[in-house]
């Protein structure tokens, strides 16, 4: 039990002698339940590039995965202070320390989100080994293998094209309230002589074109073979080949580092 407490010691000592250093590297891994009906997406990060690729590290965050998974912490901190599972002796934040000292980088657990489908099921998709991770609650009453190929699409499509929100009604009516005084005056300052009718259009034309890259399901299917079809008429269109009832009411989209500070290598030092 001593050499127990000591390591343990030793570990917290390890880590908190790393906790300045930037820790912006890491991957984002997604665990599904049994059922497909609850999956969540984490990201752990670590200083380099380097770790991120090591097994040890990838085993680590899986373990993190399936922790987030069974949790029910309202929030990071409550989920720190939950018992490790793989070891109920620590708590997860001292698991981690107990990583940083074996693995040699400050890491940090920095976020999870968990997804529960009532009516459907989950997709996920990891994009490029866990630099992007996406998970989308689908909505349906058939299941098989042409409407599980559309969701994994669709997640795609989250992974590569970054969109902010799953649909119109998600976008924030103040935030277009404010984006048509900016384009009302930028329409007007363009065609100055223009009447309200003209401007208005302008103004709603180009709400419409903003709205179709950061909306997910107005987008343009990254797959689409006319180059016109939007996510919502694929995911309808599938819907219909098998005779189904399917809506995406919404997705979360994790990509390793955004937001956070890289950390600067200066090989001429």
């Amino acid at each position: 039990d001593k050499a127990v407490e000591f390591l343990r010691e030793k570990g917290l000592a390890g880590a908190a002698k790393k906790a300045g250093r930037i820790a912006a590297e890491g991957i984002v891994m997604t665990k599904m339940a049994a059922d497909e009906k609850t999956a969540v997406v984490v990201e752990v990060n670590a200083e380099t590039d380097f770790v991120a690729k090591n097994e040890k590290f990838q085993n680590y965050v899986a373990d993190v995965a399936e922790q987030a998974l069974a949790s029910s912490a309202a929030d990071m901190d409550a989920f720190m202070a939950e018992k490790w599972a793989k070891d109920e002796s620590l708590t997860v934040a001292e698991a981690l320390s107990s990583q940083i000292s074996i693995i040699g980088e400050n890491m940090k657990i920095r976020r999870y989100e968990k997804m529960t489908a009532t009516n459907g099921f989950v997709a996920s998709y990891i994009h490029a080994g866990g630099k992007i991770g996406v998970l989308v609650d689908v909505e349906t009453d058939v299941v098989n293998d042409e409407i599980r190929e559309m969701a994994k699409n669709v997640a795609m499509q989250a992974a590569a094209l970054k969109p902010l929100y799953t649909n119109r009604d998600e976008v924030d009516a103040d935030y277009i309230e404010k984006e048509k005084e900016i384009l009302t005056v930028a329409a007007k300052n363009e065609k100055p002589d223009a009447n309200d009718k003209i401007i208005s259009g302008m103004v709603m034309g180009r709400i419409n074109k903003e709205l179709k890259e950061i909306c997910l399901l107005d987008q343009v299917y990254v797959k689409a073979e006319d180059g016109k079809q939007s996510v919502s008429q694929y995911v309808a269109q599938v819907a219909k080949a098998n005779n189904a009832k399917v809506a995406i009411k919404k997705f979360v989209r994790f990509e390793t580092g955004e937001g956070l500070e890289k950390k600067e290598e200066n090989f001429a030092d």
